[in-house]
Order: structure tokens, then sequence, then C-alpha cells
């Protein structure tokens, strides 16, 4: 998946005649927001030492064989919007008492969607997207750019790409809930 959205990246850069780091998503602010909001899942126990638990369900590419979901609200920057925190959780073939039994040995990264504030991307609901690796970090697609903002929007691959055929327009596969629902 990683190679397709640094190929589809290049592709689109290429005949638009922008630059890598004019596309929607890596650049240094979404890094810093990104930051923000892994210190708040940090005070609210969703990520890092002393996490809290649910029960892993199974799982599949890209996202992790076994996952974790939790669906809350949380405040960044001053907003209060919805968040979803994914922990995906690997290798392939991974049990769930494997994950319960040494859940940061089999973290393999953390995803996110956090709704931001009306007009940060009216066009995909305002979803800000992240991939964290365990320790906090952000992953990078293989051309080095952060995954962290609008993921794959305007292309054929990555977050929003493939969120986008979520039913009940909402861009969640987990649920058909209504977002404003959340709120």
């Amino acid at each position: 998946m990683k190679h397709l959205i640094t190929t589809t990246v290049a592709a689109i850069c290429a005949a638009t005649g922008a630059m890598a780091q004019d596309a929607p998503f890596g650049s240094e602010d979404d890094a810093a927001y990104a930051a923000l909001l892994w210190d708040v899942m940090v005070a609210e126990k969703l990520v890092g030492d002393g996490a809290l638990m649910a029960f892993p369900y199974e799982g599949t590419d890209p996202h992790g064989m076994m996952l974790e979901t939790f669906y809350t609200r949380a405040t960044v920057d001053g907003h209060e919007g919805t968040l979803i925190v994914k922990r995906n959780y690997g290798p392939e073939g991974v049990s769930v008492d494997e994950v319960l039994g040494d859940p940061a040995g089999h973290l393999g990264a953390v995803t996110i969607m956090f709704q931001r504030e009306a007009g940060f991307d009216d066009e995909t609901q305002n979803w800000f997207w992240v991939k964290y690796l365990p320790d906090g970090s952000l992953d990078k697609n293989p051309a080095g750019m952060q995954l962290a903002g609008l993921v794959g929007k305007g292309a054929d691959a990555g977050c929003i790409a493939c969120h986008q055929g979520a039913g009940g327009e909402d861009f969640i596969f987990t649920t058909d809930a209504d977002v404003a629902m959340m709120k």
C-alpha cells in the first residue's frame, strides 16, 4: 500500500508540476498537529504506557491482523472533535491471546481519524488522518513523506482514497453511525 501511495503522489506531482512537499499531507504543520494529537491521546490513555485495552478483533491489510478500535471525543489545540483510534497488531497469524498477553510486542502502528474544525477540508468531512509508529513518531511512505494530514486525497491509494468507499458517507468502515451522533 505504501508503494502505491508514493507512486500515486509522484504521478500527481509530475502531472501538476507540484513538488512532493506540495502534497496534501506530510507537511511540517501536519506533523506538528499530529504531535499535539498524540499528546492528547497519551493523556487520555488511548496510546502509550498504561493505555486502556479492549478485546482485539480480526483485521486485515493495510491495518493489521488484529485490531482494537476506540471512538471518543477529544480536544486538540482548542477544537473538540470526534476521534477514532485504531491499534494495528501483527504479524500475520497472531492470536487474540498473544495480543492480550503482549500488546506492546505486537503493536505495529496506530492509525487515527480526527475530525477537525469546519473548513479544514469539508470535502472529506474535515477528517485528519495519521499513521503513527508504536512510539508515537510518524510513519513515512517510501518517499519519506510523513503520513499525517489529508493522506490519499486526490489519489488512487491511501487513507482517504480507501475510506471514501465506506458506507454511510462518513468515511468510517466499522460503523455506519452518523458522525454527528458521536458529538
